[in-house]
């Protein structure tokens, strides 16, 4: 299979010389849980040469309803591992890295990326990532998500540090807002790796009203 062949229609979109420039591209997702699972699957087979997935945890039976790349076999498997097989078995043309550690962890490792995608469930952690994406001098796109409402922003300048840092644990999740975020996150860095513009630190706020219209409302961050 050649990859004109296999990337056609985004070929179609852009032509051959963005989706070759792709090739070259390195990304890190961390966590592999709702988002991670929507991001791999978006960019896995999008035509970005390096992707990195980062979870410690296990699949659980609670998980796979909005955990889409995940089946009731893949119960009590590392999630990261079980993402990156199949981002593997979908895209020959991909080099897929799991990695069966948290965050803290990993960034000892010192890798170096075109863009990181947050798909952690703890705020904390995002501050460890913003602190660790400064240092680096990498952008870094953030999402959260809650019953039917959610949250994204592409951080390049701006401080993750306004929100509150503690950890909150949401009660309750529909799975088509997690993808929904998810897919708003893939866009984000795929328009970025490919060369387009992206609004940067700016966070864009979703949710449904009463009446079940969605609703975005966006507000520009503080800079660091």
């Amino acid at each position: 299979m050649k990859q004109e062949a296999y990337f056609k229609r985004q070929i179609q979109l852009w032509g051959e010389e963005r989706q070759h420039s792709l090739e070259s591209k390195k990304i890190v997702i961390i966590g592999a849980g709702g988002l991670g699972c929507t991001l791999a699957m978006a960019l896995g087979t999008s035509g970005i040469g390096h992707i990195d997935i980062v979870d410690f945890d296990t699949v659980s039976h609670h998980n796979i309803h909005r955990q889409i790349a995940f089946t009731l076999q893949d119960e009590e498997n590392n999630k990261a591992k079980v993402v990156a097989k199949l981002i593997e078995a979908k895209n020959p043309f991909v080099k897929v890295n799991a990695y069966d550690m948290d965050f803290t962890s990993f960034k000892k490792l010192r890798h170096q990326y075109d863009i990181i995608l947050d798909a952690t469930d703890n705020l904390p952690v995002r501050g460890e990532i913003d602190a660790y994406a400064k240092e680096q001098k990498t952008p870094w796109i953030y999402a959260s998500v809650e019953a039917f409402n959610g949250q994204v922003c592409f951080f390049d300048k701006a401080s993750f540090q306004v929100f509150n840092l503690s950890d909150h644990k949401p009660e309750g999740i529909a799975a088509p807002i997690v993808m929904h975020l998810g897919s708003l996150q893939a866009n984000m860095a795929l328009r970025y790796l490919a060369g387009l513009s992206v609004v940067k630190d700016k966070l864009s706020y979703l949710y449904f009203s009463e009446e079940g219209e969605l609703i975005t409302q966006k507000f520009g961050m503080p800079t660091a």
